[in-house]
């Protein structure tokens, strides 16, 4: 229970459920109201028309007892006199009980004089509102019970003033029947308690499988998602629907997730390869040369063992900061220093290297990890160059510009992305033997994409790589 009741269907449903049985009761209860209302307003109008009709024959001079008033079942009738005795009454009607609302108005119209109340008798003088034959214009609407032969039921009542002319204030009471509104309501309500579980039960059902058929595709997901996590194969990839909705751009961002993970995973598998090729090499060389040496100490080759020593601690380093690299270590914000001071020192520690920098140019950042960049760069130059290398250090906008030219045999055109990925060696036979493992570039590369610039190679003017560095202003 507890499981589909977390399901996305089930709270789907039950939500829909609620809000349209809300939506329901609400609608119920306002199409009952007006029903009343309506019938209400149609039951006044019926008792108004009654009364109006006896009051204009009284007002004519009708005796009590040649009124035509109608049956007592249909609309019950009762005139009254000031002191509210009945002086006429309709056929088989044997008593009628009406709210204060109508019975109170009967006289609403007169003076409050008391010697007027006691006599019986209203003059015209008493109601400012009417003169002798005249009705009122007004009808105060109440309802009650009236009983005609024996059967007591609810009815509608209306109430008209009128003076004869004789001038005898006199109050019409005329009913309508209220059980067509009653059987109405009764009719509509019961069908609204049919008819609504049914409803109900229809919205559910049908949210329920248009649920379950938008969400087929998201099972697909999982059950695919819960295979590759069992295989580990993330050359798998999940199914995606022919549609344009949010389940179809779900399922590209996963496929595209996992294509990026499988990337991720490949490139550190051969990244822990080629790690482990590189470090073979220099541990091999040692090992063989202690051992030669312990065996034969007048064979040990102390000054190659310190060369692999050294670049076997070089890689080692290159390996760790690959690694932090990798972890998404970038300098701290608020760290500054000045590029040009560190050009100047990393270029007058080198021989046949010429500057042309300015003076001072301040960036952020961390400086070990730049001037890593500028030696990684000046390293490579170094070893591919004929006679010379040159750096220039400029301001470019907002960008400060470090370039690093050789005049060597340059990269070609096909390679220059290739060469900054990670134990890239375009001269396999050389570059061993020169101490490089192919990882300075794709430091230099990483830490310039980590202080938020580009390292970009091209052809020198005069022949040879040119290895620009871009890093933006503070």
């Amino acid at each position: 229970m507890k499981r589909r009741l977390g399901s996305v269907r089930a709270r789907a449903t039950l939500a829909t459920t609620v809000v349209v049985a809300i939506a329901l009761v609400a609608a119920g209860t306002a199409v009952l109201l007006s029903l009343r209302f309506t019938l209400t307003d149609k039951a006044d109008a019926e008792a108004d028309s009654v009364a109006r009709n006896a009051a204009s024959a009284l007002a004519n001079g009708f005796a009590y007892d040649e009124l035509n008033l109608p049956d007592g079942d249909e609309n019950p009738v009762e005139v009254l006199d000031r002191k509210e005795k009945p002086v006429a009454v309709g056929e088989d009607v044997e008593g009628m009980n009406v709210t204060a609302a109508a019975s109170d108005r009967l006289n609403s119209e007169t003076n409050d004089d008391a010697d007027d109340r006691a006599e019986g008798d209203r003059e015209i003088e008493d109601n400012d509102a009417l003169t002798a034959g005249e009705v009122t214009d007004e009808t105060w609407y109440g309802e009650g019970t009236a009983t005609v032969e024996g059967v007591t039921a609810q009815y509608r009542f209306a109430a008209v003033d009128v003076i004869t002319p004789g001038g005898a204030l006199l109050t019409v009471y005329a009913g309508a029947p209220l059980s067509t509104q009653q059987e109405a309501v009764d009719v509509a309500l019961t069908t609204m308690l049919i008819g609504l579980p049914l409803l109900l039960l229809t919205v559910s059902a049908v949210t329920y499988v248009v649920t379950k058929r938008a969400l087929r595709p998201v099972e697909g997901i999982r059950a695919e998602m819960a295979a590759i996590t069992a295989s580990e194969d993330l050359s798998r990839r999940v199914p995606e629907p022919d549609t344009h909705d949010e389940i179809a751009r779900l399922a590209r961002t996963t496929n595209e997730t996992l294509a990026a993970l499988e990337t991720s995973v490949e490139r550190q598998r051969a990244f822990v390869a080629d790690a482990s090729h590189e470090l073979r090499s220099p541990i091999a060389s040692l090992r063989t040369q202690l051992e030669v040496g312990s065996a034969h100490p007048e064979l040990l080759d102390l000054e190659g063992a310190v060369e692999d020593t050294v670049r076997l601690q070089s890689l080692a380093a290159d390996l760790l900061l690959l690694a932090r690299l990798d972890a998404g270590e970038r300098p701290p914000p608020e760290a500054r220093f000045d590029l040009a001071e560190v050009v100047a020192e990393e270029v007058s520690s080198r021989d046949g290297v010429t500057l042309d920098s300015v003076k001072s140019v301040e960036v952020r950042g961390s400086r070990n990890q730049i001037c890593r960049v500028l030696g990684n760069l000046l390293d490579n130059a170094r070893r591919h160059a004929r006679d010379r290398v040159a750096v220039t250090l400029r301001t470019d906008a907002d960008q400060v510009v470090l370039q690093v030219a050789d005049d060597g045999s340059g990269v070609p055109l096909a390679d220059r992305d290739r060469i900054f990925e990670r134990f890239v060696r375009l001269d396999e036979s050389r570059a061993r033997d020169d101490g490089g493992a192919g990882l300075g570039l794709a430091i230099a590369k990483d830490i310039a994409i980590r202080h938020s610039g580009t390292l970009t190679v091209a052809d020198a003017p005069g022949g040879g790589a040119l290895f620009e560095l871009r890093l933006p202003l503070t």
